[in-house]
């Protein structure tokens, strides 16, 4: 891997990361819901004659209600986030392609690479949202950013969400066929690396690579961040963090928690963590592995506990639980990250900054 030139945001965050841990921001999709918009909030004039339902495609906010994403934005600095991360968990052209192209096995087809080859990646509709979703999104994240860290004195950081996509290179979708993919490892690296471009574009400091559940679509990812890197000469920090279950294994590709650090140790990723999962306690010896293993920063926000539709966040772990969790992790030096993922609010994250404000950093060596 040759020298390249490094990104502004790098020199800083390797320091802020050595002296103190520093915080992520919450759940993007839990606190939308607090704003109880509906199918026709969520469509806006752009989408309003879209055949298919929105409400649940949060990333198209960023286009239709730019304010209250700004405002979760706001409300997760101001709980005290160094990095809050661009609402473009399903920004590729492929995972938008659920809400806005026709699946050809609801009509007796199937859903294949030729598929997803015409009408996805070559779908000008497609392409041109992926690109207003990752800059608009980078761009809102920006504004917030730069806007509080001005007024605090702090520098806050714009983390580029790329998410796990709804295909998977791993396994296939047809059981009596285990030879089957719906795309091919070039595609999904394709649809990666258009997030990618879109996502610096406006404004991103940070990759992050998140929720990983499938790890050859992980390395996609990163295959075409590599390049993407390499094209224009100049690197940007890249997170890396996966979904585990209860044997510390990826959700698909069954990948453990060291093999994970060997796969994506050669990236020389500024961090690399777990979140979302089943909740921290389950999470906590898995973490304890990487913590030991890693050559990297290590990042840590898991979901608020279990799906709970009684609690008052739809998640079982109020904010002050998950004070407690993340304080014990940082206390046990395991954690240079923390925040929280689904079920998080702004009050979580304002309580697990409070956990870790006076909480020194694990070490580590690269």
């Amino acid at each position: 891997m040759k020298t390249m030139e490094k990104s502004p945001a790098f020199e800083t965050l390797e320091q802020s990361l050595a002296e103190r841990i520093l915080v992520l921001d919450g759940a993007m999709g839990t606190t939308i819901r607090e704003y109880g918009l509906d199918e026709g909030a969520a469509r806006g004039e752009r989408f309003a004659k879209n055949e298919k339902d929105l409400l649940n495609n949060g990333d198209i906010l960023s286009l239709t209600q730019p304010g209250v994403i700004g405002d979760i934005h706001k409300r997760f600095l101001e709980a005290g986030a160094d990095l809050i991360e661009t609402n473009t968990f399903s920004g590729t052209t492929i995972a938008q392609s659920e809400f806005f192209v026709e699946d050809p096995r609801e009509t007796g087809g199937r859903k294949d690479p030729e598929f997803f080859e015409k009408e996805v990646l070559e779908n000008p509709q497609l392409q041109d949202l992926q690109r207003d979703i990752n800059v608009e999104s980078a761009k809102l994240c920006r504004k917030w950013a730069d806007d509080i860290g001005s007024d605090t004195g702090r520098r806050r950081y714009v983390a580029g969400a790329i998410g796990p996509m709804t295909v998977s290179l791993s396994v296939s979708p047809d059981a009596s066929d285990p030879g089957f993919r719906v795309v091919t490892f070039d595609q999904v690296k394709r649809s990666y690396r258009e997030q990618a471009e879109a996502l610096l574009e406006g404004g991103s400091d940070i990759l992050m690579v998140e929720t990983i559940f499938d790890a050859l679509n992980a390395k996609a990812a990163c295959v075409a961040l590599r390049e993407m890197f390499e094209e224009k000469g100049r690197e940007w920090p890249i997170i890396i963090s996966a979904a585990v279950g209860r044997g510390g294994e990826t959700m698909i590709s069954a990948q453990k928690v060291d093999a994970l650090w060997n796969a994506f140790s050669h990236l020389q990723p500024l961090a690399i963590g777990l979140n979302c999962s089943l909740g921290p306690d389950l999470m906590k010896p898995h973490l304890e592995t990487l913590a030991a293993e890693a050559g990297a920063a290590v990042s840590c926000y898991p979901n608020a506990g279990l799906p709970n539709p009684l609690a008052p966040t739809g998640f079982d772990l109020e904010p002050s639980h998950m004070k407690d969790y993340l304080g014990e992790f940082a206390r046990e030096g395991l954690l240079n990250l923390a925040g929280g993922c689904c079920g998080n609010t702004p009050e979580h994250v304002a309580e697990i900054a409070k956990a870790v404000e006076h909480v020194a950093p694990r070490k580590f060596h690269r």
